[in-house]
């Protein structure tokens, strides 16, 4: 096999285009599973940085923030759940209810990335939030979350609990926003080719060959 590919997965959890792009490039993955050999890092985006910890409701906040009518919403859930269903991601939107602060959930998904665990951790998420209609700006539900996929329930407390992170997320958000990512999800393939917007799994595997031959 060739060397392996890097793939940084840029994203947020309350993202719904994310959890579609991703399952997508699982599906492109997997097909190339015998051919190539890929290292995924989880990126940190706030789409909504200034979101207080309570959160906002879910409706109130696309109105506000997009302008958007009772139509458009209901047009744009249509799409998101057949984006969805494409990808064999369910998404239970009457379930979720508010927009949430997702600052802490992306530290732990940097602490994810320190043991091995971003990629199980992120299907967790993903499902807690737009299936489960979970709080994941919740420090006990972010800690619950954690030790469903191997990481000590106990350590995911004490690390949302203190300081620990919080500069290496703002570095890689800063990062990615200096190179003018200002919306997600986006790809970047060996640090070189950019993918922006959630894609189809035949383009993502085309994108990984075609990275695979560069390399």
């Amino acid at each position: 096999m060739n060397a392996p590919i890097r793939i940084d997965f840029i994203s947020d959890i309350v993202c719904p285009w994310c959890a579609i792009g991703f399952g997508a490039l699982e599906q492109a993955i997997q097909r190339l599973a015998d051919e190539v050999v890929v290292e995924i890092n989880f990126e940190p985006f706030e789409l909504n940085p200034q979101m207080p910890r309570r959160g906002q409701n879910a409706v109130e906040h696309i109105m506000q923030k997009y302008g958007s009518t009772a139509a458009d919403i209901a047009r744009g859930q249509d799409s998101i759940r057949a984006g969805g269903k494409s990808v064999g991601f369910h998404f239970d939107l009457e379930k979720r209810t508010h927009f949430y602060n997702t600052f802490d959930a992306h530290r732990l998904m940097f602490w994810a990335g320190l043991e091995g665990l971003q990629r199980p951790l992120a299907h967790e998420l993903f499902a807690a939030y737009f299936t489960q209609g979970q709080d994941i700006s919740s420090a006990e539900t972010l800690a619950g979350i954690a030790s469903t996929v191997g990481l000590p329930e106990d350590q995911a407390r004490k690390v949302l609990a203190s300081d620990l992170y919080i500069k290496e997320v703002r570095e890689r958000e800063f990062h990615f926003t200096r190179r003018g990512i200002h919306a997600v999800p986006v790809v970047v393939l060996n640090e070189r080719q950019l993918i922006t917007g959630a894609q189809t799994a035949d383009y993502y595997e085309q994108a990984l060959r075609k990275s695979t031959a560069l390399t």
